[in-house]
């Protein structure tokens, strides 16, 4: 940390005239942004100038690792299996780390999934998991460390020690529309990520209009700045670009999407989830160094469904308990006949928010119930008042709205079978 004290007025002055920060610059403006001696106005600034004028590599290696000794870090000893961790950019359905956490711990790995909740139409992995009865998201680092030794997996909260000044940026970028910046992204993501001291780190950057990233040029630049900051800091990154032009799955919601979990970690589910969970599986065990397992063999065995029950018992959690329901089901039906060549990630996914299953600040509350079920395929063929989807929501008043967001184009009905989804557009690796 540096020992020199700077103005942070002349460290937004730099960055506004383009030039790059030095280590010494960027360690005392996030320590004293932490400290409270840099104000929330000065730093919107410098958000703001970073968004229009970037951060080289160099500099976010440095604005990551300024995160990181704002805060602990965690140190899991010896739990008798590599550590490997993944993070995904969110998306439409994305329940994908509940049945990859434990399918990559059925085949010898731990993982150590410090997760986070859902914010507008992207769903959150603990919102998820609290629709089990009893489970618990908090737990202490020595609860974790147990966990991983004798399940493991674990998938729970961040602890508040862990990148303090990352918290605080994050909810300022909110608010001052400099969210979008690269460089804040993969800092904001990996500082949490290094600060959980695993051994190595996949990240599943979503592409199309349900991911953050609506390009794959943009999800390109963030997965290259990404895996930058995990070779700067000698953490083997790979980063797989994936399709969220289309919902994962049928459900969206998330009852309805530890239901489909569970299906998947049973040997069923719906095909795309199992591909992506295996496609994860195999790039988390090649960095944990495992070569004698085969994912999608341990997750048509149901071994990784053992994991799962043993996971979630020990964070209080009930994995034989009835999942809630909603107490409203209404169903959308086809226009017209045709081809249903599939539902638009962001309108499902709004849909989804708006019925309940997401927040639009952080205190508001979710509906366990809520959310959005596929009741068909891209490719199967529809007639005028074939049932498309359900909507589910514990508030009758907020069907109308949803109903208005799938509308018209965001479901697709053609004469013409859609083509093939390709699901892993790209693979970077650091």
């Amino acid at each position: 940390m540096s020992a020199r004290t700077y103005s942070a007025v002349e460290i937004i002055a730099a960055k506004r005239d383009c030039r790059e920060l030095t280590r010494d610059q960027i360690d005392w403006v996030v320590a004293a942004y932490t400290r409270d001696e840099v104000a929330e106005e000065q730093m919107a600034a410098l958000a703001m100038a970073v968004l229009l004028n970037g951060m080289d590599a160099a500099e976010t290696a440095h604005w990551t690792q300024a995160m990181i000794d704002s805060g602990e870090v965690l140190d899991f000893g010896d739990v008798g299996r590599p550590l490997v961790d993944k993070h995904s950019t969110g998306g439409v359905g994305d329940k994908i780390t509940l049945p990859l956490a434990p399918l990559v711990a059925a085949c010898g790995a731990a993982v150590p999934q410090l997760s986070g909740r859902g914010l507008g139409h992207t769903g959150g992995t603990l919102d998820k998991l609290e629709a089990i009865p009893g489970w618990r998201a908090s737990l202490s680092t020595d609860e974790i460390t147990a966990q991983l030794a004798e399940v493991g997996a674990v998938i729970c909260a961040t602890t508040p020690t862990l990148a303090p000044a990352d918290r605080r940026l994050y909810a300022l970028r909110d608010v001052t529309g400099t969210v979008e910046s690269v460089p804040l992204i993969a800092s904001s993501i990996m500082s949490k990520k290094l600060a959980e001291g695993t051994g190595g780190l996949v990240l599943d950057v979503k592409v199309g209009s349900g991911a953050f990233m609506k390009t794959a040029a943009r999800a390109g630049e963030l997965a290259d700045a990404m895996t930058a900051i995990g070779a700067a800091h000698d953490l083997p990154t790979t980063a797989l670009l994936t399709d969220m032009s289309r919902p994962l799955g049928r459900c969206v919601g998330n009852a309805l999407e530890v239901e489909e979990s569970v299906e998947v970690l049973r040997g069923g589910g719906p095909p795309d989830v199992v591909a992506l969970t295996v496609a994860l599986a195999t790039e988390m065990l090649a960095l944990a160094g495992i070569t004698d397992a085969d994912p999608a063999q341990v997750l048509a065995s149901g071994a990784a469904h053992d994991v799962w029950e043993r996971m979630i018992a020990a964070q209080g959690g009930d994995p034989s308990a009835p999942l809630p329901v909603a107490r409203h089901v209404e169903t959308v039906t086809a226009e017209r006949s045709g081809i249903f060549s599939g539902a638009d990630a962001l309108a499902v996914g709004t849909a989804a928010w708006r019925l309940g299953a997401g927040r639009a600040r952080k205190e508001d509350p979710v509906q366990a119930g809520a959310g959005v079920r596929l009741l068909v395929a891209p490719g199967d063929e529809v007639r005028a008042g074939t049932p498309l989807l359900e909507l589910h929501t514990d508030t009758p008043d907020r069907i109308a709205d949803a109903r208005r967001l799938l509308a018209g184009a965001a479901l697709l009905i053609t004469g013409d079978p859609p083509p093939a989804r390709e699901l892993v557009l790209d693979v970077r690796r650091g």
